[in-house]
């Protein structure tokens, strides 16, 4: 068949492929975002009867058409990226091929470390080698799961066969005998696109369940282990939809296929085969053959803000296409009416942006377009949900989840009710016990050889029963969240003069009522309630703490009401594990109280100290001059001074908008050298000093370097479609961009005629939906017209999330695969957090509509369209 030429048997097998996958005959639109795009297969133009073979491309991964197949580019198996990974249509649908010890690991189980990687691109051949056992994870201190004591050296060899890659595992020598049985290759397989899908192994068949089910066996070590679904030596995954059709081959043993939720919750499908005593090359081989869709192109996906655009703001979409497709087509800007009727607003090519990541993109400018209204674009068939222009776009129901539900959901120490609904109830009154010294606790807890205070480990530490949020999903109170969290609302607070109440917090019924008024504003209430955890470790021990934590596992994995997680009596050890009193128990589950020497941590503490004393100054005096007092009091310390310099700066800059004490200008002062080398991470905060420091030759120095750094902010976005530096490593970058954000504020209001306010509009809107891959939704939960209702917060075992919460977002599977996954479990792209993320996204909307309006009162425009 001459190219570009297509039988008419091959258009039936493709019109047979839409039909499968779900597609209506004649189908001509869709929204963006409603489903993941890579799910619709419709190319435009006609395909080939078969896509050419697996080949490596240029970015050192196995291509055949819409499906990749890459080897060892991620290495983080905690967060099931990494290994064997396979995308299927622009979809991620297996990951985390690799040896491993377990049948269906978890986050704590045994991982191996990556030595080294080869790509031969003579053979066609990517090689890696790993090791067991992997150094990191064999500490002291806290260990869940015991390390084995096994010594283990192998490669994994991966090379496209045709329309198959095949995967070979071969060993350094013989898997030891006592780990007979246990050693295998996994390779794990994304359970939310197989709900309800079909699987073939072993002469038998089944659905993938949407709950795990038993039954459930244990092994010889009295663990729980999930039994096999199934058993043979070739499986076929979803064979009735050709998106996701996956056959998988094994030459050297039968296939196990496990659900590995039974065990964890967020665990995934798992096919394992076991490596055979004595085996050494070719261990393991697998051929692994992904269906290709002919012809298929990962389909537009058109980008705007759910929320949508001020009419002085700069508004453009950005289309995201195929790297193979060419860009045709007009974009058309339309009007929604009262009646429904669509009028046609801005008719244009877009404009070709270039190549970034996997994808080509256009960008479609709509700035002229003022006139208020609901819109949406449409390009190609692919329509926008509808977003608002309007000069209050930003003051009505985009900062205010966050203010009305997150934070008081996520409140410490108290009762949270919502109506007829209960969050969570009364929690950790039984705060903290002294951690153990020389200790390594999960979660990053590290205690030093000292508590560094009067008090001994097991030791009950008064006054941390009260105040601090929960740390996200988990229920940990670190000390660099909950001051970041006090800064952001103070400086929420005293930038924008937010009165706003909607929330009844009664601190001495430790209570908390949504949407039920109290007559005093949320954010000072709130602030007040981050202080009395920062004050209450400082008056027990004289300093910050690390963070306060549960002491075991099965307490820090818990999902739900964070009230089921201790008893809330305190441990006394003098009673027997059963027995308890009204306000002490025997059941040593009380949370425990790290300490640290860390400056940056340290200063972080004293910035937000410095300014709640600001902010509560009028509203609780005694409260404010006790913050202040701490503040200059932890300022005194001696500390290293190696390290922590930027928060050093900021923490400087507090205490003399506070106190305007000298010590604290002259600080400054004594450091202008310093601080205009380094200004690109202290300038937002200095720009906020400068009318207190008086001092000419200091402002222009600072300015000056505030021209030289902002001209490399401008290069910076240039560096992808979105205005703003996309860089993510693991985790999604969307609390980076919103930090970048504030700070962006900061500095347009100290330097206005330097710095403008479009990149930090440019990070709201990545936040609110116009940020790369197929998933549109805005970051925020609750937020705009589509956003992450599914995330990682400590309902996430509901699928549910936290209104006004917002996610770490848009992830990178490396080495160019966005990704934004609609999955509870997967914390590097849906957890929430504390110190910053959704109360950045705050204080971005009022900064958006506080620089837009402003700037609309001083200067108004006549309405064009």
């Amino acid at each position: 068949m001459r190219p570009g030429v297509t039988s008419a048997a091959a258009l039936l097998a493709l019109a047979l492929a839409l039909a499968a996958a779900g597609t209506p005959a004649g189908a001509q639109e869709r929204v963006a975002g409603d489903k993941p795009a890579a799910r619709n297969p419709l190319a435009g133009a006609a395909a080939p009867a078969q896509e050419p073979p697996f080949r490596l491309n240029r970015r050192q991964y196995f291509q055949r058409g819409g499906v990749d197949v890459m080897a060892f580019d991620d290495f983080y198996p905690d967060g099931h990226q990494g290994g064997v990974s396979i995308v299927q249509q622009g979809v991620r649908v297996a990951s985390n091929g690799d040896i491993r010890l377990d049948p269906t690991p978890g986050q704590w189980s045994p991982v191996p470390r990556q030595l080294r990687r080869e790509v031969d691109a003579a053979t066609g051949e990517i090689r890696t080698w790993l090791a067991y056992p992997d150094p990191a994870k064999n500490r002291t201190g806290f260990n869940p799961i015991a390390y084995p004591e096994l010594e283990l050296s192998y490669v994994v060899r991966v090379r496209a066969e045709g329309d198959a890659v095949r995967v070979v595992v071969d060993f350094d020598r013989p898997v030891p005998d006592a780990w007979a049985g246990r050693v295998g290759f996994n390779l794990e397989l994304y359970p939310a696109e197989l709900f309800g899908r079909s699987w073939y192994l072993g002469g038998t068949s089944g659905l993938f369940p949407r709950q795990p089910i038993g039954p459930v066996a244990r092994d010889s070590g009295g663990k729980a282990q999930p039994v096999p679904l199934a058993s043979g030596p070739r499986i076929t995954v979803a064979p009735e939809s050709p998106a996701q059709r996956l056959t998988i081959e094994s030459l050297t043993g039968d296939l196990q296929l496990f659900d590995g939720r039974v065990q964890y919750n967020n665990g995934w499908f798992v096919l394992r085969s076991l490596v055979k005593p004595g085996a050494t090359k070719g261990a393991i081989e697998w051929v692994v053959r992904p269906n290709a869709i002919p012809g298929w192109r990962y389909p537009p996906v058109v980008q705007v803000s759910q929320v949508g655009y001020h009419p002085r703001q700069r508004k453009v979409a950005v289309v995201e296409l195929d790297a193979r497709d060419g860009g045709a087509g007009i974009a058309r800007l339309l009007r929604v009416g009262e009646t429904g009727a669509l009028e046609d607003v801005l008719a244009a090519r877009p404009k070709p942006w270039g190549e970034f990541l996997r994808y080509r993109y256009l960008q479609l400018d709509f700035s002229q377009v003022t006139r208020p209204g609901v819109y949406v674009v449409e390009y190609r068939g692919v329509r926008t949900h509808p977003f608002r222009i309007a000069a209050d776009v930003f003051q009505r129901d985009v900062w205010q989840p966050t203010l009305d539900y997150f934070l008081p959901v996520q409140m410490c120490h108290v009762k949270v009710v919502d109506q007829y609904r209960v969050w969570h109830g009364l929690d950790h009154l039984d705060d903290a016990r002294m951690a153990p010294v020389a200790y390594n606790h999960f979660d990053g807890y590290l205690q030093g050889p000292s508590t560094l205070t009067r008090f001994q480990p097991g030791e009950t530490v008064p006054g941390l029963d009260a105040g601090g949020w929960h740390d996200a999903g988990d229920d940990d109170l670190r000390i660099e969240s909950q001051a970041d969290e006090v800064w952001i609302l103070a400086a929420t607070y005293e930038t924008f003069h937010l009165d706003y109440d909607a929330t009844g917090i009664d601190e001495a019924q430790r209570l908390v009522r949504i949407h039920h008024p109290d007559g005093r504003p949320d954010l000072p209430q709130q602030v007040e309630h981050g202080l009395l955890s920062i004050l209450g470790g400082y008056r027990a021990m004289g300093r910050l703490y690390r963070g306060i934590i549960v002491p075991t596992l099965a307490q820090y994995t818990m999902v739900g009401d964070v009230a089921n997680s201790t008893d809330d009596l305190v441990y006394d050890a003098t009673l027997a594990p059963a027995a308890r009193t009204a306000t002490r128990s025997g059941l040593p589950d009380d949370r425990w109280v790290f300490t640290e020497q860390n400056p940056g941590h340290e200063y972080k503490g004293i910035a937000a100290l410095a300014i709640a004393a600001r902010v509560l100054a009028a509203s609780n005096p005694e409260l404010a001059r006790e913050s202040a007092a701490a503040a200059e009091a932890l300022w005194a310390q001696p500390r290293d001074s190696a390290t922590g310099f930027h928060e050093q700066v900021a923490a400087a800059v507090e205490l003399l908008l506070t106190t305007q004490k000298p010590a604290y200008r002259q600080f400054l002062l004594d450091r202008r050298d310093r601080l205009v080398a380094e200004i690109g991470g202290v300038g937002w905060a200095l720009g906020r000093a400068l009318p207190a420091i008086h001092d000419t030759a200091f402002a222009a120095a600072i300015r000056g370097a505030v021209a030289r750094d902002f001209a490399r902010v401008r290069q910076a976005q240039l560096e992808s479609p979105y205005g703003v530096p996309y860089r993510p490593h693991i985790w999604g970058a969307g609390w980076d961009i919103e930090r970048f954000g504030v700070e962006q504020y900061f500095l347009h209001r100290a330097f206005p005629d330097i710095v403008t306010p479009e990149y930090m509009l440019n990070a709201l809107n990545f936040v609110l939906g116009v940020h790369p891959g197929s998933n549109t939704a805005s970051f925020a939960s609750g937020v705009g017209a589509r956003s992450m209702t599914t995330a990682y917060g400590y309902n996430r075992a509901d699928w549910s999330y936290i209104p006004g919460g917002v996610v770490s977002g848009t992830a990178l599977i490396r080495p160019d695969l966005p990704e934004l996954k609609d999955f509870p479990y997967l914390w590097q792209q849906a957890e929430y957090v504390m110190g910053g993320g959704a109360t950045h996204f705050m204080f971005l909307a009022l900064a958006a509509d506080d620089v837009l309006n402003r700037t609309s009162r001083s200067a108004a425009a006549p309405e064009r369209h």
